[in-house]
């Protein structure tokens, strides 16, 4: 296993830590805290393991399949506490949930006509501007104004991104084919 494939598998296993701290962390603010370190630390791995797989040639299948993958967790784990606790609406959690799948789905039928849909700026932006306002919306959760801005500032980018994968992808999917 490479470098960059043990960075993600870390990332992976502070999930579940994550998750139990944040779930614990109402009424004990050492644990909001903890979350967010967690969390933190959890997203910067993303960029650790990307830079180390190309610095080091370290690319591996399994890093390709873990990494998305572990984002995304990460991501929802979150979403589904803000959702449990009454502050995400489960249709945004959904959006974000469509367009993974979509995305997702969509790469896999690219890849068996032989072709590779990197990612593109607006889903950098996407998980950027995502992970950034989890980690406020961490800290600044009881702040009941702040929820719709920290939701838009999720459901926007993502569904903006979803959008532009498959119109800048839609030969793909040959909706033209008789």
């Amino acid at each position: 296993m490479t470098t960059a494939s043990k960075i993600t598998m870390i990332r992976v296993v502070m999930i579940p830590a994550f998750m139990l701290a944040f779930l614990l962390s109402p009424g004990q603010p050492w644990l909001k805290w903890l979350s967010l370190a967690l969390f933190i630390i959890s997203s910067l791995t993303d960029f650790v393991d990307g830079h180390i797989a190309r610095k080091y040639n370290q690319v591996s299948d399994f890093g390709k399949f873990l990494d998305p993958l572990a984002d995304k967790l990460l991501v929802i784990s979150a979403m589904c506490i803000f959702c449990q606790w009454g502050l995400m609406p489960a249709w945004a959690l959904m959006i974000v949930l469509a367009r993974e799948f979509a995305v997702t789905g969509l790469r896999l039928i690219a890849v068996q006509k032989g072709r590779v849909i990197a990612a593109g700026w607006s889903g950098k932006v996407k998980t950027f501007s995502t992970m950034v306002a989890l980690c406020v919306w961490i800290v600044f959760h009881e702040w009941a104004w702040l929820n719709w801005v920290i939701i838009l500032v999720i459901v926007l980018p993502t569904l903006y991104s979803g959008v532009e994968y498959f119109i800048q992808n839609r030969d793909v999917l040959d909706l033209k084919k008789k």
